[in-house]
């Protein structure tokens, strides 16, 4: 069975309390200096949530090698999982920004998307380029071209000057070249310590300033980002990145290729997609988990491809009478 337009309604409130039990739990890591804590408490969280969704899931993109988790693992069926639920993909990530979190930084988003049955893409690699850009750019940039060539086109489209435009790069030394390139010609760069995600998303709101994002960043996560993309109706183009041999294997046993660029629709297929980010610590998209004692505030952001609706959706959890569900003690607990 696969989901129609009524279900992909009846999905998107469920998935927003799948990413905000995820978050709740990550948020209570905060500063402690555990990544793998971190993700431990957010993955359990995700996992026991989304046996609560009248769903036959499969975790097309999931934890898996790089993250050695046991849960939420590539391939792992998850849902209420009844004859008649419906058949979907989930694509998720419980922290972008583990390391943030740990640390106690901003900009970490809890996130999960979910499609219909075969729309979204498994990537067995860890990296890719990846170009990322709002509305005003959306099939003018080419991630074929130089970054001065993109630059080039950026200003003209926007009419600005190579002095205005900023794009988002992560601080990495894989990319020193690209920032040497960039500030040669004078643009503005924000440099992000994690989480592109969230910088992606941010290239279709002008509020934000950044005109568009630019890097190597992880794979997985760019499925993820193709569904938000397409619902803010904003450009995502990937080219594959392997760093080992196995990789390069793996790409071409699943009829991938390094030297294709890959779009959002190649990522994420069809219409009937939605989206969920919850904010784990403050960030430029969302704010992160507020603690009051007994209650407790989350922030997220909801997108259905379909409709291109977006909604921001700000929740009050009552923690006198709020508990998740833990799925590796199989049973309800406090936050």
């Amino acid at each position: 069975m696969y989901a129609s337009r009524e279900l992909s309604k009846e999905l998107s409130l469920p998935l927003v309390r799948v990413t905000e039990a995820a978050a709740l739990r990550a948020a209570r890591t905060q500063g402690h200096g555990d990544k793998n804590g971190t993700d431990a408490a957010a993955v359990d969280a995700m996992r026991g949530m989304l046996d609560y969704i009248d769903i036959r899931g499969t975790v097309i993109i999931g934890e898996g090698e790089k993250d050695e988790a046991p849960m939420l693992y590539c391939g792992e069926q998850v849902g209420m999982m009844r004859p008649d639920s419906v058949e979907v993909d989930i694509a998720v990530d419980p922290v972008d920004g583990t390391t943030m979190t740990a640390n106690g930084m901003g900009n970490a988003l809890s996130v999960i998307a979910m499609g219909d049955r075969g729309s979204m893409m498994s990537i067995p690699c860890f990296y890719a380029l990846k170009l990322a850009c709002g509305p005003m750019l959306a099939g003018h940039l080419d991630l074929n071209a130089s970054l001065t060539q993109n630059i080039r086109v950026a200003a003209a489209r926007l009419d600005k000057s190579y002095a205005d435009i900023t794009v988002a790069v992560l601080n990495r030394p894989r990319h020193n070249e690209y920032i040497k390139e960039l500030r040669s010609l004078g643009c503005r760069i924000k440099l992000i310590q994690d989480g592109d995600i969230a910088a992606a998303i941010a290239t279709c709101d002008e509020d934000r300033g950044i005109d568009f994002y630019y890097g190597v960043g992880g794979a997985p996560e760019a499925v993820i980002t193709a569904v938000a993309m397409k619902a803010l109706e904003g450009d995502l183009q990937v080219k594959m990145w392997p760093t080992r041999q196995e990789e390069k294997d793996a790409l071409a046993a699943a009829g991938l290729f390094e030297e294709k660029v890959y779009t959002a629709e190649d990522l994420a297929k069809g219409e009937n997609l939605i989206f969920s980010a919850t904010g784990v610590t403050d960030g430029e998209l969302l704010r992160g988990v507020r603690f009051y004692g007994d209650r407790a505030k989350t922030e997220s952001l909801l997108m259905r491809n379909q409709t291109k609706t977006v909604r921001r959706i700000e929740a009050v959890h009552n923690l006198k009478h709020k508990t998740l569900p833990s799925k590796s003690s199989n049973q309800e607990r406090e936050i």
